[in-house]
C-alpha cells in the first residue's frame, strides 16, 4: 500500500531547478546486477535523447582524402566523410610510417596498429590549435610516432566544418525532432569509429578515445554508448559540480536524474583514465569523482582498469597531462608499463592552411547547410517511423519495445513500484450524493506534490475512473468544491470512485506557491537538467493511476481526458496498460504540425518517437475512444496498430466532440456500449 507521510511543503518541480553548476552526487548501486540493469537503462536513455533512438540509418560514408603529407615517422592525410548524407566530417589522419614504435610486437593480429580518437574541445583552433595548454597536433604526431593511427576531427562549426554554427543552432523544432548539436557530435564520434574501422590497418579490437573539456565530454560520451571504444581518457571534463557549458555538451533531457559521474561510469570495466586539473571544475577528482566512479569498477573487480592523475594546472591538456595518457594507452593498447616513447616528444606542426580538407572554393558535392540538415533529418526520421508501422502482431512487439523505451526516456516514467506512492490527506467531507476526500499525492523522493480530489459513491463501487481537466478539480465541482460537477454525478451513479488529479500547473496547483522562482540565469539549459511541464503533467497522470488501483482496489482503471489535457492523457496511456479504457478529447490536434507540438505539448525527441499516434499505437489494446479529432488528428497510424492488434473494435473515432451521454457510456462500458 501507498504510505501517508508529509509530501514536500511545495512541488520541488516548481523551485528547484536543476542546472549545469548545480551540486550533484553518484552512488553506485550495491550489486553487479543493479548496475548492469542501470547501465542499459541508461544507455538507451542517452540514445534516446540524442535522437539516436531508434538507430539512424548507418548511410555509405564516402570517405576522401584530399591530402597527404609525410614527415619523418609519420604521415598526415586531410581526411572527409559523410556521417549523414551531405553533412560532413573533416579532420586529419596521423599514421606511423616505417618500423619506428610500429606497435606490432608480440600482437598476432598481422601487424595492424591500434587506433585513437582525439575529439577537441573549445580551442579557438580547433582540432589545429598548437599552444601549451593544448595541442592536438602534438598529441596526434605523439600517438602516431608510437604506434597508433590518430584521427582528430572538428566539432560541428570549427575550421572548416562550416555547415553549422556551434553556439547557435538549434530550437525547439530540431529539439522535437532530436536534433541537437550534441546529438550530432555523438553521431560523428560513432561514425569516426566507422571510419576508423574502415581502414585496413587498424586492429578493429584496439580502439580507445581521449580529449579534453569539450573533447573530455565527447570522450566519455562516446565510450559509454559504444562499446567499440576499449579505452578512455577524458580530460579535464568528469565534474560533480560542472557538466559543460555550451550546447554541444547539454542535450535535451540528458542528465535529468542522472550525470556526468554516471555517464561515465559506464565505460566499466573497459580501461578508464580520469584527468584532472587544481585549476578548473575537476579539481575535487582523487577525493571525489574518482572513488564514486571507483566504486562501479568494484563491481567487476576491475579497479586496476580505472585510474586518475591531477596536474597543477588550469584548464588543459598540457604536456604533462598528454604524458599521462600515453602511459596509460600504451599499457591497456600497446601492452607497455614504461619507456620514453611515452615521453611528450617536440613536434613542428603543419600550417593550418594545408590541414584542412575541404575550402571555401571547392566544397564536396552535396554540401548541406542547417535547413537541409534538418529537412533531410526529419525526412529520414519520418521514414522510419513509416518502415515500424505495424502490420501484424510480430511487428506490433517490436514497435511497442523499441518506442515504449523511447516514451518512457522523454517523459519520465522510471521503474518505481508502487511502494513508492507517498499521500498527505487534506480533508474529507460528506456531500449529497458521496463522500470527498483531499490531499496531495507524489512519489517518495522525488519532489511531486499532486493536488487530488476523491469522489467516493454510496454502497460498493464498480469501477474506478481518473478524470483529468486542463482546469483541475475547480473546473469539475461546484460549489467552491464542495460538490461534485454533472460528470462526476454521472460517473458516481453508475457506481464508479471518481479522482480528480490537479496535474502540473493546473487547478490548484497552478497558483499555490507565491515566492519567486529561481533566477532565470540558471534554465540555460533547462531541458537537459528538468522535464517540460507537459512531461511532468503526464507523469502526474500515471501517478494519479497508480494511487487510484492502490486506493481503490481495482486492477484496472478509467480515463476521461478533456480539452487540453486529452493529448496529455493520450501519451499516459501508452505508458501504461493500467488504463485499460480511455475517452479522449483530443482537442483537434493537428498531428502534422510542429507549431502545435511546440505551443501545446512541448516534450523534445517526442516528434522523433511518432508523437501522439505512437502513443496510441503503444496503448493497443486499450480500449480507446478518441473524440473532437476534428480533420487534422491523423489517425491512419492509430488504426493499423489496432489492427495489427486485432482490436480495431476496441477503438473508436470521432470528428466531433462526445457529449456527456457518450463520455459516460464509454467510460463505464467501452466498446461494448
Amino acid at each position: 500500500m501507498y504510505s501517508f507521510d508529509p509530501l514536500p511543503p511545495v512541488d520541488r518541480r516548481r523551485t528547484e531547478i536543476r542546472h549545469l553548476n548545480l551540486p550533484c552526487e553518484f552512488v553506485a548501486p550495491a550489486t553487479k546486477e543493479a548496475w548492469e540493469k542501470r547501465a542499459r537503462s541508461l544507455r538507451e536513455h542517452i540514445l534516446v535523447s540524442m535522437g539516436l533512438w531508434p538507430n539512424p540509418t548507418r548511410s555509405p560514408l564516402n570517405a576522401e582524402i584530399t591530402h597527404r603529407v609525410e614527415r619523418e615517422g609519420y604521415s598526415i592525410e586531410n581526411v572527409r566523410f559523410q556521417s549523414l548524407p551531405g553533412f560532413y566530417v573533416t579532420g586529419n589522419l596521423y599514421r606511423p610510417t616505417g618500423d619506428e614504435g610500429s606497435g606490432d610486437e608480440g600482437s598476432g593480429d598481422g601487424g595492424l596498429r591500434p587506433a585513437i580518437l582525439n575529439p577537441h574541445g573549445h580551442w579557438k583552433e580547433g582540432r589545429l590549435n598548437h599552444e601549451p595548454d593544448g595541442s592536438i597536433p602534438a598529441r596526434c604526431i605523439n600517438f602516431a610516432l608510437q604506434g597508433y593511427v590518430a584521427f582528430a576531427w572538428s566539432m560541428a562549426g570549427y575550421n572548416e566544418s562550416t555547415q553549422l554554427a556551434h553556439r547557435t543552432f538549434g530550437d525547439d523544432r530540431k529539439l522535437l525532432w532530436g536534433l541537437s548539436l550534441m546529438g550530432l557530435q555523438l553521431w560523428n564520434g560513432m561514425r569516426s569509429v566507422d571510419f576508423l574501422q574502415s581502414l585496413p590497418d587498424v586492429d578493429n579490437s584496439r580502439i580507445a578515445c581521449t580529449g579534453a573539456s569539450g573533447g573530455g565530454t565527447q570522450t566519455f560520451m562516446l565510450t559509454a554508448v559504444d562499446e567499440r571504444v576499449k579505452a578512455a581518457a577524458p580530460v579535464n571534463m568528469v565534474s560533480a559540480h560542472m557538466q559543460g557549458g555550451c550546447i554541444c555538451e547539454n542535450g535535451p533531457n540528458l542528465r535529468i536524474d542522472t550525470n556526468n559521474m554516471e555517464i561515465a561510469a559506464l565505460a566499466a570495466p573497459r580501461p578508464l583514465l580520469l584527468v584532472s586539473a587544481t585549476g578548473d571544475w575537476t579539481i575535487n577528482t582523487p577525493v571525489l569523482e574518482y572513488p564514486a566512479i571507483r566504486a562501479v569498477y568494484a563491481l567487476y573487480d576491475a579497479e586496476d582498469c580505472l585510474a586518475e592523475v591531477q596536474i597543477d594546472a588550469g584548464h588543459n591538456y598540457n604536456a604533462a597531462s598528454r604524458e599521462a595518457v600515453y602511459a596509460w594507452f600504451g599499457k591497456w593498447m600497446l601492452e607497455e608499463k614504461s619507456g620514453d616513447r611515452f615521453s611528450d616528444r617536440p613536434v613542428e606542426v603543419e600550417p593550418p592552411e594545408r590541414m584542412l580538407a575541404v575550402t571555401p572554393e571547392a566544397k564536396p558535392d552535396g554540401w548541406i547547410d542547417e535547413d537541409g540538415l534538418t529537412d533531410g533529418w526529419i525526412e529520414r526520421a519520418r521514414k522510419k517511423l513509416d518502415q515500424m508501422e505495424p502490420a501484424d502482431a510480430r511487428s506490433l512487439r517490436r514497435f511497442r519495445q523499441v518506442m515504449s523505451t523511447g516514451f518512457r526516456s522523454i517523459i519520465g516514467s522510471p521503474d518505481r513500484t508502487d511502494d513508492d506512492l507517498v499521500v498527505t490527506p487534506r480533508g474529507r467531507q460528506l456531500a449529497d450524493a458521496c463522500t470527498i476526500r483531499s490531499g496531495y499525492m507524489g512519489r517518495r523522493n522525488h519532489g511531486d506534490r499532486v493536488p487530488y480530489t476523491e469522489f467516493l459513491p454510496p454502497g460498493l463501487p464498480r469501477g474506478a475512473a481518473l478524470v483529468v481537466h486542463p482546469g483541475g478539480a475547480p473546473a469539475l465541482t461546484q460549489d467552491n468544491g464542495r460538490d461534485p460537477g454533472p460528470l462526476i454525478q454521472h460517473l458516481l451513479g453508475k457506481g464508479r470512485v471518481v479522482l480528480v488529479a490537479d496535474v502540473f500547473l493546473t487547478g490548484m496547483a497552478a497558483g499555490e506557491i507565491d515566492a519567486a522562482e529561481p533566477d532565470a540565469g540558471d534554465h540555460t539549459y533547462f531541458t537537459t537538467y528538468n522535464r517540460t511541464p507537459t512531461a511532468n503533467r503526464v507523469q502526474d497522470i500515471l501517478t494519479a493511476v497508480a494511487w487510484l488501483r492502490r486506493s481503490s482496489a481495482f486492477t484496472s482503471v478509467s480515463l476521461v481526458g478533456i480539452g487540453a489535457a486529452g493529448p496529455w492523457c493520450l501519451l499516459a496511456c501508452g505508458l501504461c496498460p493500467q488504463i485499460t479504457r480511455a475517452v479522449i478529447d483530443v482537442d483537434r490536434f493537428d498531428t502534422d504540425s510542429d507549431e502545435e507540438y511546440e505551443e501545446k505539448l512541448f516534450i523534445p525527441v517526442l516528434r522523433r518517437l511518432g508523437g501522439l499516434s505512437a502513443a496510441a499505437a503503444l496503448a493497443t489494446p486499450a480500449e480507446l475512444y478518441l473524440h473532437n479529432t476534428g480533420t487534422t488528428f491523423q489517425v491512419d497510424e492509430i488504426e493499423a496498430a489496432y489492427r495489427a492488434a486485432d482490436a480495431l473494435d476496441r477503438l473508436r473515432v470521432q470528428p466531433t466532440p462526445a457529449d456527456m451521454s457518450q463520455v459516460i457510456v464509454w467510460t463505464v462500458e467501452g466498446s461494448r456500449g
